[in-house]
């Protein structure tokens, strides 16, 4: 007989509270664990977590849970090197001794990461997050998390632990690397885009972390994070909401940080106020990788693991990542707790098919090609589109075949140049030494020289028509690198001794083409107005090699705009792009915080020019809307694509505003000689803030859009007026302005 739980023509919350019904205590707490295998001490857990935990193995956790079920699967592929298929048979075989092992044959859940394409062995590699944040393109970005989800489906994975939705503050954080930007509209439209590619995948996205980690003081990992209410409300949240209302992400992360002494993973108001009663998510969230622990060993909050879990479950997590340590050490729960974890998590794999009669696991018998050549073509596409062409003072660029060329750095011939933390030679692959990285990733000169197979690569510079000075980052995790998890800097100056390299290359007299491939923006004001050219790329990827030649070469048309400013001094100072006035350049200090690239800064080998736009509602109410329209020509004679941008400037506000912020953007691809029409719709939701009694409210009175190739760069100014009464809004307010190209 067929019971309501496996009726598929039920609602998914009615079969889970049916399922829920029957199960004792220690079941419902068995779907709030997970099980991490083949994790070692020396390398996973202590990577993730150094000196907090002594190491328990986990098939004997496994053999203990299974009587009563289990959450969670933890890194099936991504935890040692596993050739695909065999990759797929061994967690189809272990899915099958799961269910078998509970009285109800409930799957377990599998999760990944896939921050930088699905973290397997020999799966495509796609560039790091800021570098999507570069392209400025969503469409692009779902397109290639779409392809992302489905080859993790495609292998038995039902989540991934992406997209990072962290607001960049300090870019001396280790984790730049994996945040899209420092904007939160830029931040929330491509994050929003992953996330819809990865759900129509039918991959559980994730976004993380939640919330405030980025703001960590001095830009350190896990340290306290000292926000104000507004700064969170208006630049660190919006990401998360707009991920979850127009791109239906079905989990989140709570965050190791703490804001004001309450940690991430204890925050009721985070996690149940806001998250569930204010916004109406009703996925899952889940704990960061041993966050449930800290609170007993890192923030000093609970006095045992038992106790840590019991404070987590009452704030909102439903699920403890990545192994079993604190719940079953928890004892008298309360069982509405139990309850309320239990029913999100079974809801979540109902919608997953796993409560379905008949549901049987990837056999995994077929090949498994984790790396076709359309990944490795649309890895290419979203590297290619990343790259920023920052100066190109010299006319050097694009190169001739034929020139001499020098090509120095200690990272011009290293594939670790191209990688982020969480690729997987990075990650994982650093532990394997005697494997291949999985992948082909051309080092840069590698690809230069196929690129340019007529050119003369030479050592010396001064033997040279131009010199290539490659610089950037090795990214590691917790120290193993410049750039990373863990892998905090205490300024922006290059690291590895490349400065003093950059001295000595500039010497030679040769003109200069300086190429930074990195997980941060570096200051470069020592150099910028000596060198012939400036080209920068965010840990690009596997074809990140053959991207940044292409530029170079004039094959690929520049088309990146940075996510995020670059200094030009590396005291550490933020670049100023979100500060309020008192933030900026003035003469209450001597420092000069202004970016020497300022975001959304980026230029291409052909020119364009902007008509004067028009406005179709000058007078808008507030709640009304205003169409701009705007005619932008190529004037140069080959093809380029240019960034439109619309920042919004309030000119008073009742508490200090950012000068201007994002606002719309649109990516315009002209060939010579063309024009198209951009029409920018801006509701005036947008130009909502939370004011100093803790409201977000749009208010009546003068603004004005800048429409803009960066936010420095303002070709055009519209000027607004609001009327009528002043209007609070809240979660159903608009989020995005809608450009369309014509």
């Amino acid at each position: 007989m067929v019971q309501p739980w496996q009726d598929t023509s039920l609602p998914a919350k009615v079969r889970a509270a049916d399922l829920l019904a029957r199960m004792t205590s220690e079941e419902k707490k068995a779907q709030l664990c997970s099980v991490w295998l083949g994790a070692d001490i020396d390398t996973d857990t202590a990577a993730v977590a150094p000196g907090q935990h002594t190491y328990v193995a986990e098939s004997a956790v496994l053999d203990a849970l299974l009587p009563h079920g289990l959450g969670q699967l933890t890194r099936p592929f991504g935890t040692v090197p596993v050739e695909p298929a065999e990759g797929a048979a061994r967690l189809a075989e272990l899915q099958h001794r799961i269910r078998e092992g509970n009285r109800f044959a409930v799957p377990a859940l599998a999760h990944e990461e896939c921050l930088t394409g699905f973290a397997a062995w020999q799966a495509t590699v796609f560039p790091t997050p800021l570098a999507w944040g570069a392209t400025f393109d969503p469409a692009l970005i779902t397109e290639m998390a779409e392809a992302i989800g489905t080859s993790m489906r495609a292998v038995g994975i039902h989540q991934g632990l992406a997209p990072v939705l962290d607001v960049v503050r300090d870019p001396r954080w280790g984790r730049t690397e994996e945040s899209i930007g420092e904007d939160p509209y830029l931040v929330g439209t491509i994050g929003t885009a992953y996330v819809r590619g990865l759900e129509a995948a039918g991959i559980v996205a994730t976004l993380k972390h939640f919330a405030g980690y980025s703001a960590s003081r001095g830009a350190r990992n896990h340290a306290p994070a000292p926000l104000g209410p507004r700064e969170l409300a208006d630049v660190i949240l919006p990401p998360f909401e707009m991920a979850l209302r127009e791109g239906g992400a079905r989990s989140v992360m709570a965050a190791y940080n703490d804001i004001d002494g309450l940690p991430g993973h204890a925050h009721a108001g985070h996690l149940t106020r806001l998250l569930r009663n204010d916004w109406g998510f009703t996925g899952t969230v889940v704990a960061d990788y041993f966050g449930i622990a800290f609170l007993e060993s890192a923030h000093k909050i609970a006095a045992s693991e038992g106790e840590a879990a019991r404070l987590a479950l009452a704030a909102g997590v439903d699920v403890e990542l990545p192994a079993a340590r604190c719940l079953p050490a928890a004892d008298r729960v309360p069982e509405d707790l139990l309850d309320r974890a239990a029913l999100r998590v079974l809801t979540q794999k109902c919608e997953l098919g796993l409560l379905d009669p008949g549901w049987e696991p990837v056999a995994g018998e077929a090949p498994v090609d984790l790396n076709p050549p359309q990944m490795r073509d649309l890895a290419r596409t979203v590297a290619q589109e990343s790259v920023v062409l920052l100066a190109n003072e010299g006319g050097v660029l694009p190169l001739a075949d034929g020139v001499r060329i020098a090509v120095a750095g200690p990272l011009a011939d290293e594939q670790a140049a191209m990688l982020g933390c969480y690729t997987f030679p990075r990650h994982v692959g650093v532990n394997h030494p005697e494997l291949p990285a999985g992948v082909e990733v051309p080092t840069f000169a590698e690809a230069l020289r196929a690129e340019l197979p007529g050119a003369v690569l030479r050592d010396d510079p001064a033997d040279a028509d131009v010199c290539l000075a490659v610089v950037g980052d090795r990214s590691g995790l917790f120290g193993r690198g410049s750039s990373g998890e863990g892998c905090d800097a205490e300024d922006l100056q290059l690291p590895y001794g490349q400065a003093e390299m950059l001295d000595e290359v500039f010497r030679s007299g040769v003109p200069v083409v300086l190429v930074v491939l990195s997980g941060r923006p570096y200051a470069l004001g020592r150099w910028a107005d000596r060198a012939a050219a400036v080209v920068q790329a965010f840990f690009p990827g596997q074809e990140g090699g053959p991207a940044v030649a292409g530029v170079l070469s004039g094959r690929v048309e520049p088309s990146g705009r940075l996510p995020i400013g670059v200094p030009r001094t590396p005291g550490g100072q933020p670049a100023p792009y979100l500060a309020p006035p008192l933030g900026r350049r003035g003469d209450p200090s001597n420092v000069d915080p202004t970016a020497l690239y300022p975001f959304g800064h980026g230029l291409s080998y052909t020119t364009f020019a902007w008509d004067t736009p028009q406005c179709d509602a000058p007078e808008l109410s507030t709640d009304g809307e205003a169409t701009v329209r705007l005619t932008v020509r190529n004037t140069g004679d080959r093809p380029g694509t240019e960034v439109v941008q619309l920042y919004l400037h309030d000119p008073v506000g009742t508490v200090a505003r950012p000068e201007v912020r994002l606002v719309g953007y649109a990516r315009v691809p002209l060939d010579a000689g063309a024009s198209a029409e951009v029409h920018a719709t801006f509701p005036a939701d947008l130009a909502a803030y939370t004011g100093a009694d803790g409201r977000r409210v749009v208010e009546p009175g003068a603004l004005e859009l800048r429409v803009a190739a960066s936010s420095e760069r303002v070709h055009h100014t519209v000027s607004l007026t609001l009327t009528g009464a002043e209007r609070e809004v809240g979660h159903e307010r608009r989020l995005r302005c809608e450009l369309r190209v014509k």
